[in-house]
């Protein structure tokens, strides 16, 4: 094993890294440089990329996708058409209220490691000719973007992504219920959040999506604070999104506050299961190298 090779990737998907460059595009193809030299193979296989049937050669089709063993049994050339040069496209579906903008950790909020994400998903997708659309949100659809397979589209995500939440509340389900009606293609959403949202209307929302037959892929995004609460001493908790403020004693505090974050999460954990939803959580301050290519294995191998 390369334990220099190893290190000058690894650091392509630490936070801390990240978070000295200014560019979101340089940030994602890092991400991506990252990620392909983590992984034996290509951590796209599985994303969109799905076998769906065969159709007779034309003129000019790139013999790339010719599938020789029909060749050999028939004698004649067919070429193997995958899910996304029929029906599937990618939108990436970022939240930026006003908690998203939180973060513990010099220059790296829970909003930095949602637009890492999407932005690197995104260029993955592009990579492969494949159409990315985007939708931003926060108790609006602020900015949706129709999916489009062009250096234009990706501009326009890079760009988009790059803006700071304006400090606004939430509603995800409201978002979802929208995409689900002006989504007109099977398309996978790449979903980052934070869901501190009422979980009865974000249910609704996703349920609605999936009737639609769209694919979801939903990244909990959370600040090591929030999963830790690790306050001792009286604090001043400034709550995010018209919350207002309030002193208290974070030790009488902890116990409740980590029971109700831990079955919100369990709660949304059963929700996606039921749905087929892929759902993971992230630590804001971890590197993406475990959680984003294991994810990405995981959905590669559910695929197959």
């Amino acid at each position: 094993m390369n334990t220099t090779a190893d290190t000058d990737y690894r650091k392509y998907l630490d936070p801390r890294t990240l978070a000295r460059l200014s560019s979101l595009d340089l940030r994602a193809r890092l991400i991506v440089e990252g990620l392909m030299s983590g992984m034996h193979r290509s951590p796209y296989q599985g994303i969109s990329v799905e076998f769906a049937q065969h159709r007779p050669y034309a003129a000019g089709d790139d013999i790339r996708h010719v599938d020789w063993k029909v060749f050999a049994k028939t004698d004649k050339i067919y070429l193997k058409q995958y899910l996304e040069e029929t029906n599937l496209q990618m939108v990436c579906v970022v939240d930026a209220s006003e908690s998203m903008a939180f973060s513990s950790q010099p220059n790296w909020s829970k909003f930095d490691h949602a637009t890492a994400i999407a932005a690197s998903l995104a260029y993955l997708a592009i990579q492969q000719q494949d159409a990315v659309g985007l939708a931003i949100f926060d108790q609006e659809l602020s900015r949706y973007f129709k999916p489009g397979n062009s250096p234009g589209p990706w501009k326009t995500v890079v760009h988009e992504l790059s803006i700071t939440p304006r400090g606004r509340k939430t509603h995800t389900g409201k978002i979802l219920q929208q995409l689900a009606e002006i989504l007109s293609h099977r398309s996978l959403l790449v979903l980052c959040s934070d869901f501190f949202d009422d979980l009865d209307a974000v249910e609704q929302g996703l349920r609605h999506l999936r009737y639609k037959r769209h694919e979801i892929m939903a990244f909990q995004i959370l600040d090591p604070q929030e999963i830790q609460f690790p306050f001792e001493r009286m604090t001043e908790f400034v709550g995010l999104e018209e919350a207002g403020k309030t002193l208290a004693d974070p030790l009488s505090l902890r116990r409740a506050y980590l029971a109700e974050l831990h079955g919100a999460q369990e709660r949304l954990r059963r929700m996606c299961r039921s749905m087929r939803i892929d759902f993971t959580t992230m630590d804001s301050a971890q590197s993406l190298e475990i959680a984003l290519s294991g994810f990405l294995a995981t959905r590669a191998a559910g695929l197959k």
